[in-house]
């Protein structure tokens, strides 16, 4: 039986220049707002925490913290 990745959340390790999907889905979850961020619309991620962020302002923001 084929498993449907919809709905389901990815797991991925962040690179400097893309990611690589560990465990198939159709998003992502924000580090810092909980909101779901389709993986063809994730731009903003941390290397180094290894985080998701869903746009620049909150990226800017879990920086600082």
């Amino acid at each position: 039986m084929l498993m449907s990745n919809t709905d389901r959340a990815a797991r991925l390790h962040f690179m400097a220049n893309g990611f690589r999907v560990l465990t198939p889905g159709d998003h992502v979850v924000c580090a810092v707002t909980g909101e779901r961020i389709a993986l063809d619309a994730l731009r903003y991620w941390s290397v180094g925490r290894q985080e998701a962020y869903a746009g620049a302002v909150v990226a800017m923001a879990a920086m600082v913290r």
